[in-house]
């Protein structure tokens, strides 16, 4: 079959044949349509993801979608040919955490296709079937590889617990904002305003359902219900909770550079604010994603601006960290 992406270490990578891994007992082969690639996977190339979340020499991919090729035993055969996304978290399913759905926070240590485990960045995937989401038969499988940042964005549309008539907002005009402002405009709020830094996201975020658009050096507003903030940038937590009324939800997604400047204890306690945080996405999180994608409710396809080969797997991770404003989701297709 043709190559597989291989980073042996920070900065060194190869394209090496690749066969497929036959399925062992509970997994199921799946062949690879697209593979995205996003921030973390830079950091895998660059070297800069945290200690204990990576392991070299390692095949990345943790975005994808495919069609099921074929299952191991005790896998029920009506899998074979279904269009699938998957869940990247190796969890142990027994520890009291996976036990309450929070696989993302499994006791037993960190395991993640993409990061310590095989990813998709190859013609084929084999992993458990467990943690693979079968879609419609008509889904669009390029819009389907986007389904991984959406569930992480469903799980904090869940924790938001945004209800219709509430004014929300979104902090970060990403691929993840532009996730946040679809989900929040499926339980119709009052108002949806987006905040960014980037004046030419505006025309995307309104198409996506957003009522207002404001940069961060513009006048904002204090009385908002509910945010959820994707930026990750030093200040974007600030910025999010300043948005709130006074017991206002506030819920943070990015993960910063160290040194990002801190929310104010003393602000969080007298506004009565409620502060939630998501790292990955759980199983609930997975199916909701899914479930919306399927109605129709959740367009990934307008965020992807560029597909390339695996062959261009280097040109693909400069393109991400660019800052160019005119590249959004760049998938790679095996």
């Amino acid at each position: 079959m043709s190559g597989a992406v291989v980073v042996d270490a920070p900065g060194r990578h190869r394209l090496v044949p690749h066969e497929p891994v036959a399925p062992g007992p509970g997994e199921a082969l799946v062949r690879v349509h697209a593979v995205g690639i996003c921030g973390s996977d830079r950091e895998v190339y660059q070297g800069n993801r945290p200690e204990g979340y990576v392991r070299y020499p390692l095949t990345p991919g943790h975005e994808w979608s495919g069609t099921v090729a074929a299952v191991g035993a005790g896998v029920p055969g009506t899998l074979a040919g279904r269009k699938v996304v998957g869940e990247g978290f190796r969890n142990c399913q027994v520890c009291d955490r996976c036990h309450a759905g929070e696989t993302t926070l499994c006791t037993a240590g960190y395991e993640e296709t993409g990061f310590t485990r095989p990813g998709a960045m190859a013609p084929t995937l084999t992993l458990p079937a467990r943690l693979l989401h079968v879609l419609p038969d008509g889904a669009d499988l390029t819009a389907a590889a986007l389904l991984e940042p959406a569930a992480c964005i469903a799980a904090a549309a869940l924790k938001a617990d945004a209800r219709p008539g509430e004014r929300v907002a979104v902090v970060g005009t990403g691929t993840l904002g532009m996730f946040a402002v679809q989900f929040l405009k499926a339980v119709s709020p009052l108002d949806l305003l987006v905040v960014g830094t980037r004046r030419d996201r505006e025309a995307l975020s309104r198409r996506f359902g957003a009522t207002g658009f404001r940069t961060r050096d513009e006048d904002l507003p204090d009385d908002v219900d509910v945010v959820v903030e994707t930026a990750g940038s030093a200040s974007a937590a600030r910025t999010a909770a300043s948005l709130l009324r006074r017991g206002g939800r506030l819920v943070l997604t990015g993960i910063p550079a160290p040194g990002a400047a801190g929310l104010d204890p003393t602000d969080l306690v007298v506004r009565q604010l409620e502060v939630h945080t998501v790292f990955g996405a759980p199983p609930e999180a997975w199916a909701h994603a899914v479930r919306v994608f399927g109605a129709g409710l959740l367009d990934p396809l307008p965020l992807v601006t560029h597909e390339l080969p695996l062959s261009e797997f280097p040109q693909a991770i400069e393109l991400v960290g660019a800052g160019d404003p005119k590249v959004g989701k760049v998938l790679l297709r095996p």
